[in-house]
């Protein structure tokens, strides 16, 4: 029987990266929030074009853990196009086992447009409506069940899917889940997923995404209150990100902060920092790291990711991890905060 320590279930996505140049960003005033403005109805140029097959929140965690030691699977819909043998080949080459993924010949693979400018980027999706179920066949039987579900991204139409994945999770109460909610996650809304917030081990998310679950907009800021109101929800984990600022971990009635690894070199772009971040943490707690060690370890990748075009290629070994951990500088450490 195939040991699997890690799946990651979620929609795949071929990321297109259009970098452009003539564009501006106009940002409303006291708010963090943005607009990415380009000439209406004129022709727009490009600088670039980047197209990296196999990405979304859940394949990049994949990637992230196989590449840390752990034996990995991924859960997950393709088409019989093009598109979704160039995703089979990278999930191939990255020693990810394929057995749970699904390919449905009358769809098409998930394609996203990524509007790159400066080292940010807006990005155009479409979620396919893919028959999405447990995969159930004498193949999946051969593979043994998961030590960590890490569970992400999936399209609007996958609500029924949540429930065959909670009634999994009760068949087998040892399997620990890991849970980053994507944009359709979150629209659901905590009632609709009840089951899965319950049955949590570790929740990832940032700070703006925290007041949308918990109805705050523009009420609270607070990461203690935050994280409190996610934990009551059921995960025994609670991890918020709050970009340049650092993460926050809360646990066991206690708030921890860590600051950001420093960048080794201006960052190029920074898609998939948040995903390598959370993958790490889960991958490093399969690994046998205690949660704060695992809170260590987060920052790291999410610091290599943003070196490289796209959500994978930065994605550190396990060595390669240790060697930045020894040469931390000394601000880089854990701290409580209550």
């Amino acid at each position: 029987m195939k040991k699997i320590d890690f799946l990651a279930i979620g929609d795949i996505v071929i990321d297109a990266f259009i970098k452009i140049k003539d564009a501006h960003v106009h940002c409303k005033v006291n708010t963090e929030a943005c607009e990415l403005c380009l000439s209406f109805g004129d022709k727009v140029p490009y600088e670039s074009l980047h197209v990296i097959p196999a990405v979304g929140n859940s394949p990049n965690a994949a990637v992230a853990a196989s590449r840390l030691g752990l034996s990995t699977a991924l859960m997950t819909n393709i088409g019989s196009d093009q598109n979704g043998k160039d995703c089979l080949a990278v999930l191939e080459k990255e020693k990810i086992d394929t057995t749970f993924v699904k390919i449905d010949s009358d769809k098409i693979t998930n394609y996203h447009y990524v509007l790159w400018y400066d080292i940010d980027r807006t990005i155009l999706i479409k979620h396919q409506n893919y028959e999405r179920h447990w995969i159930d066949t004498k193949e999946a039987s051969e593979v043994s069940k998961p030590a960590w579900i890490y569970l992400s991204s999936l399209g609007e139409d996958s609500l029924p899917f949540h429930t065959e994945i909670s009634d999994y999770l009760k068949r087998h109460e040892d399997v620990k889940l890991a849970f980053q909610p994507g944009t359709f996650q979150i629209k659901f809304g905590v009632e609709n997923l009840k089951e899965i917030y319950a049955r949590t081990e570790v929740f990832f998310c940032n700070l703006q995404e925290a007041q949308k679950i918990l109805k705050m907009e523009d009420k609270n800021e607070d990461v203690l209150v935050l994280s409190k109101g996610i934990a009551n929800l059921g995960p025994k984990m609670v991890v918020i990100s709050d970009g340049p600022k650092g993460a926050y971990l809360y646990m066991n009635g206690e708030l921890w902060h860590n600051p950001i690894y420093p960048d080794i070199a201006p960052p190029v772009e920074r898609t998939g920092a948040g995903d390598a971040f959370s993958s790490t943490f889960t991958a490093a707690l399969a690994l046998g790291k205690t949660p704060l060690e695992a809170f260590s370890w987060g920052p790291i990748n999410a610091m290599s990711v943003v070196q490289k075009i796209g959500a994978q290629e930065g994605l550190l070994n396990h060595e390669k991890l240790e060697e930045y951990l020894k040469v931390a500088p000394s601000d880089y450490k854990v701290n409580k905060m209550n």
